[in-house]
């Protein structure tokens, strides 16, 4: 990455000192430059999102066997309390029996949390994989999928949905859109909410008010093209805007805002397939 930064100039410094260069040599190595300049940028900014993913997988893991460790200790005290009754001479075998009984059940407890981190693990990688395998390199850079128990998240950048301060649809973003249908319709018992997001620039349009107005358009048109366009069922989709107050990053720099500028298409299972996603029984209708 540093020698794409660096070759432009490296070639500008060689054509000074052979003399003047044309204007046209010149327009070429400072496009050469720019571009550097922005596949820097884009690389940073990919190298912050896959920061991010990671940084939520960890946490879930970590929670899973902070849970699995202190399963871990409670079975352990309980056989040492077991191994106590055992040397005693005057513990009664009901006292044994409980105690084991418990073990068993801790023990089937800590096996739970074992085989639901390893679910949970592998869902999240198989639905990952299979939402990004038709996506190429280039959509990749403004699109980030994460998957966490069994919800589906999937943000688009501004640049790759709309035209420019618009919340029309672009035509480079019907490729994208179409393979996001398809991925929705694949799950067509879940529900689909798209969220629009902004920095916390002002929009400067007569017809648009604020933010909160040009996030709620730019969510409305992505729903109307996955209807109209790709044939989701809309009873399926819910359109929203959260404006400003949904950042990811700090505004204070264009990375920032370029990464709050988005649009989020929240794939969600119903209540009781999201209960057998994360291994309890959905709730009867009189709890």
């Amino acid at each position: 990455m540093k020698l794409k930064f660096l070759l432009p100039l490296v070639l500008l410094a060689a054509a000074i000192s052979q003399g003047c260069v044309s204007n046209k040599k010149y327009a070429e190595l400072q496009t050469n430059y720019n571009r550097s300049l922005d596949t820097n940028s884009k690389l940073k900014q990919s190298w912050q999102t896959t920061q991010q993913e990671l940084a939520v997988s960890r946490n879930q893991v970590e929670n899973l066997q902070q849970q699995i460790d202190l399963a871990k200790a409670n079975a352990a005290g309980l056989q040492d309390a077991l191994n106590k009754c055992l040397a005693g001479s005057n513990q009664g075998n009901v006292n044994i029996a409980k105690l084991a009984d418990q073990i068993t059940a801790s023990d089937k407890y800590i096996q739970h949390l074992v085989n639901l981190k390893n679910k949970s693990d592998s869902l999240n990688q198989i639905l990952t994989t299979n939402l990004t395998r038709s996506l190429t390199s280039d959509e990749m850079r403004d699109v980030n999928v994460k998957v966490l128990k069994g919800v589906v998240y999937i943000s688009l950048s501004d640049n790759m949905l709309y035209k420019s301060g618009s919340y029309q649809i672009s035509d480079k973003a019907g490729a994208t859109l179409s393979k996001i249908a398809k991925i929705i319709n694949d799950y067509a018992t879940y529900d689909v909410l798209i969220e629009g997001n902004t920095d916390n620039v002002p929009i400067a349009q007569t017809n648009i008010r604020n933010n909160w107005d040009l996030s709620a358009l730019r969510a409305s048109s992505v729903v109307q093209a996955l209807q109209n366009t790709y044939n989701v069922d809309p009873k399926r989709l819910t359109a929203g805007g959260r404006g400003e107050y949904n950042p990811v990053a700090d505004n204070s720099t264009d990375l920032g805002k370029s990464q709050n500028r988005r649009t989020e298409i929240i794939i969600t299972p119903k209540l009781d397939q999201f209960m057998t996603l994360i291994g309890k029984p959905a709730p009867t209708s009189g709890q």
